[in-house]
């Protein structure tokens, strides 16, 4: 069988649209490429921004800063020396922007200096961590990435 050069380029054409059908359904249909980039309440959350930002500013005004990191334990938070850990209260939110059903919220109950989110909570890939805490009576609030 001989093929001419339009019958060539319908069969390219068809090949082509083929694959690009192939493409759509397997992204659609993919659960692993699912990313819920938006909270749910996004109204309400726009309304409380400018809480967030003054709240962000004071972080950033406090004389001294808290460290936020990785270890073999987990997530570790270092408050530094010169706040007295007593009077510290809050929540660290651990936001999954990939999947929303692995958020989760922890009460910040500090003993020492040092809070630690345990390794097995947090599983491996990027995390938006919002640490939300006062100290008497003033909202402080640090929003960090973290890649586990």
């Amino acid at each position: 069988m001989k093929l001419n050069w339009g019958t060539s380029i319908v069969i390219a054409f068809v090949l082509f649209i083929g694959f690009i059908m192939f493409m759509v359904v397997q992204m659609v249909s993919s659960k692993e490429l699912e990313h819920d980039l938006v909270v749910e309440s996004y109204y309400q959350k726009e309304l409380t921004f400018q809480n967030e930002l003054d709240e962000a500013q004071n972080a950033v005004d406090l004389d001294a800063d808290i460290e936020i990191k990785k270890s073999s334990e987990g997530l570790k938070f270092i408050f530094p020396e010169t706040i007295e850990f007593s009077k510290i209260s809050g929540e660290v939110f651990m936001y999954r922007p990939s999947d929303k059903t692995l958020d989760f919220t922890v009460d910040l109950k500090l003993k020492t200096q040092e809070f630690v989110i345990p390794r097995q909570l947090i599983k491996s890939g990027r995390w938006n961590v919002n640490l939300k805490f006062k100290i008497d009576e003033k909202s402080y609030l640090i929003k960090k990435e973290i890649l586990f």
